[in-house]
């Protein structure tokens, strides 16, 4: 389990933090175990404003600081004003610990102020990048939406820190995972009117990548009756060799693994949301045996079907 601590100050944006806590949370809920925990810090404790006027109690304040593997810097629209000896302190205090540091937004001036990202590549919110530029000149400024190098991590905030998040993810527990977080959130992805449940690519996918696009497609619409990969590759106008190359790169996985991640995932979200039978529900899933439905459920989650119910 992986611990991420925020540290906020007033006037902090929501839809930052909200972009940074939510598809963690996403991740614990898809994979069924507390993958990640965080903690809310500001630099005295007590309550926090975000700039929509949001009142947000923290858990921590800067001189309680718990054991972190990843500390988030967060400041406000008025990040200049931040920087103060005792914060400065602080977050060099934080890093000497082998914590990674990140700065979300305009979190990388404090980093820099601090000392923090000398002989790093980093960006900031772009806005305030140029300024970034010509004051830090130690710092390798990147425009990226994120950049991670080593132990330091930083992103331009609000969107930009869900790609950051993701990309997180996909790092620690492999595509699969994050692809479901980022089908949580609709996120690069559309719902299809025949299945509400289930995800296709969108048009940006189908016209990057038309091939994985038409094969996604096809395994999301025959997820109850399986068919073989040979048979979609030639369906979706490639060689199965192609398609293992394709899959490979993009999931790091087969297609056939990703298939069956995808029918099990499928009979997950039916466990926890429908009152069908096992037996119907692995029937939906693609597979005609129960029994091989329950080995291979429990192989994927760590769980068996009718345990995951009646803990849901």
């Amino acid at each position: 389990m992986r611990h991420f601590v925020f540290l906020l100050f007033d006037h902090f944006s929501n839809l930052c933090l909200a972009n940074a806590i939510e598809p963690l949370r996403a991740a614990n809920m898809k994979a069924g175990a507390q993958l990640y925990r965080w903690s809310l810090v500001s630099p005295t404790g007590g309550m926090v404003t975000s700039s929509s006027g949001l009142e947000l109690n923290v858990d921590h304040s800067l001189d309680d600081v718990p054991q972190a593997d990843i500390f988030f810097a967060m400041p406000s629209y008025q990040y200049r004003t931040l920087v103060q000896p005792e914060i400065l302190r602080a977050l060099r205090f934080v890093a000497s610990k082998g914590v990674i540091m990140g700065g979300l937004d305009c979190g990388s001036h404090l980093l820099a102020k601090a000392g923090l990202l000398d002989s790093y590549r980093a960006t900031i919110h772009w806005e305030e990048i140029d300024l970034f530029e010509e004051r830090f000149l130690d710092v390798e400024v990147v425009v990226d939406r994120f950049v991670i190098d080593r132990d330091r991590i930083t992103s331009g905030g609000g969107t930009t820190t869900l790609d950051l998040m993701l990309r997180l993810i996909r790092e620690h527990h492999g595509a699969l995972l994050a692809n479901e977080v980022a089908g949580v959130f609709v996120y690069g992805h559309e719902r299809p009117p025949s299945d509400p449940q289930w995800i296709t690519p969108t048009d940006s996918l189908a016209r990057k990548d038309p091939a994985l696009s038409r094969i996604l497609t096809l395994m999301v619409k025959s997820l109850e009756q399986p068919v073989p990969i040979a048979h979609l590759a030639k369906k979706s106008g490639t060689s199965q060799r192609a398609l293992e190359r394709l899959f490979q790169d993009r999931f790091q996985t087969t297609p056939s693994r990703y298939y069956q991640h995808l029918r099990l995932s499928k009979a997950r979200g039916l466990l926890m949301e429908s009152r069908l039978s096992v037996g119907e529900i692995a029937v939906r899933a693609g597979y005609r045996s129960t029994v091989a439905f329950t080995r291979a459920f429990k192989k994927e989650f760590g769980i068996q079907p009718s345990r995951l119910r009646l803990i849901r």
